[in-house]
């Protein structure tokens, strides 16, 4: 377990501010200055456990194999048209990270980057059905050996402050590269072709880079 490299400025900040509470509290009234430092420590504790980046490594045998790409909890599976990027019917799979989950993302298959956007957007609950398309979101398109396209989704939720995504267009990726990182609560949706085999039910946990969410006809 080591911290991500999006939170360890962060992270820095907000240790010195937390000093510097503690220090003023402890020049005017020293007799509250235990209440603050153990507030301080929950804070930090807390911010800490956000920006954790588990050590994972994957071997994926099976090419078609879906790696679910986040940690969190299935709150979608069904067909859907997506109108966005694909203009086609896919099958969604939707991941909801709350704010105590590790929120690093990573590519669920591996393949070619092909397209990349980022669309700025409102800042509604993740687990509402139109957070998919009007709020802050980056959209990637990977595509596999077999010329399959996945739809790759990261969405910003109602406490989010920034999606970041390391995408390139034209280059590879594995499952074990990370795509991004989302901070303070979101979700991530992927679009598969519609004769996909689906390995995960609602409301089941999953790993990011662990937990087979799906596999693509061979």
């Amino acid at each position: 377990m080591t911290i991500h490299k999006e939170g360890r400025l962060f992270l820095l900040k907000i240790l010195l501010i937390l000093l510097v509470i503690n220090l003023f509290v402890y020049g005017i009234y020293d007799q509250a200055l235990k209440v603050f430092v153990i507030v301080s420590v929950v804070v930090f504790l807390f911010f800490f456990n956000f920006f954790r980046r588990p050590k994972r490594y994957l071997k994926v045998d099976d090419p078609n194999l879906v790696i679910a790409p986040c940690d969190g909890t299935v709150v979608v599976i069904e067909p859907t048209d997506e109108n966005e990027v694909l203009h086609e019917k896919r099958i969604q799979i939707s991941i909801f990270m709350s704010i105590f989950n590790v929120h690093a993302n990573w590519y669920p298959i591996s393949g070619k980057v092909t397209y990349y956007t980022h669309q700025n957007g409102r800042f509604m609950s993740a687990h509402l059905p139109k957070s998919s398309t009007e709020n802050e979101r980056s959209s990637i398109i990977v595509e596999t050996e077999s010329n399959t396209r996945i739809l790759v989704r990261q969405i910003a939720g109602a406490l989010a402050q920034r999606i970041v995504t390391y995408a390139n267009i034209g280059k590879e990726y594995t499952t074990n590269d990370e795509i991004g990182f989302i901070k303070f609560g979101s979700r991530m949706d992927v679009f598969l072709p519609m004769d996909s085999e689906i390995l995960v039910s609602l409301k089941q946990k999953t790993r990011g880079n662990v937990t087979p969410i799906a596999r693509l006809k061979s």
